[in-house]
């Protein structure tokens, strides 16, 4: 453990080392969920009878597993499948991502799906009776209006993943609340501030979020009577 000289030397190497690591986890988690997540979504509302089996399958799955059994399970035994990106520290990182993304993938699956059902399906008729495919349609009129839609809920899909990524720091990997227990460890006398701090930066990357682009895109979508909460 590197010496400080004090509680603003600790959160200063808090931020730089294990902000980053958060932020990534976060980033990369929701942008997997998002491709993985749209595609379930339009398994469910437009694939064969199988294919939607399969995504219901993968929700209910994924949505039943406590996000701490799932890096258990990534993190630890199959950890060796992940060596692939180089050293045990990147291992268990990509890991802990593939696990928060699988599981992010399966709520945002709903979230979209939700928007999907949202559109007007006479939208869809539209569309054919010029010449669209299903898949154009989907693709140029659907998804986009969905996409909007969706806002709201997938705002809050974000603070709940960069919330959970703390969970990753029970497989070593090294984020914000992983090099906070570290130093607690050692400086037990600063951990209520340290903690603090900590709760604070949450706060600061969830709450602008949910409250002004979630919130704002609500009353827009209710302006346009669309829905988007009370």
């Amino acid at each position: 453990m590197q010496e400080v000289e004090g509680l603003l030397d600790i959160l200063y190497l808090i931020a730089v080392r294990g902000l980053s690591t958060t932020l990534a986890l976060t980033l990369i988690s929701l942008a997997i969920g998002f491709v993985v997540g749209t595609a379930l979504a339009l398994m469910r509302v437009y694939g064969v009878v199988e294919l939607r089996w399969i995504a219901i399958g993968y929700e209910k799955i994924f949505r039943s597993i406590p996000l701490l059994v799932l890096l258990f399970i990534f993190g630890a035994a199959l950890l060796s499948g992940f060596m692939w990106a180089g050293s045990v520290s990147n291992a268990l990182f990509t890991a802990g991502a593939f696990a928060l993304a699988l599981r992010s993938a399966a709520y945002q699956s709903e979230i979209f799906r939700g928007a999907i059902m949202s559109v007007d399906p006479g939208q869809m008729m539209a569309a054919r009776s010029m010449g669209m495919t299903e898949s154009q349609a989907t693709r140029h009129i659907i998804l986009p209006q969905a996409f909007r839609l969706s806002l709201p809920g997938w705002t809050n899909e974000y603070a709940v993943v960069i919330k959970d990524s703390s969970l990753v720091s029970a497989i070593g990997v090294t984020e914000m609340l992983y090099q906070a227990q570290a130093f607690t460890n050692t400086y037990p006398a600063l951990f209520l501030g340290i903690i603090l701090v900590i709760s604070i930066i949450y706060f600061v990357f969830t709450y602008p979020i949910t409250r002004y682009v979630g919130a704002s895109m609500s009353v827009k979508l209710r302006q346009l009577g669309l829905g988007g909460g009370r």
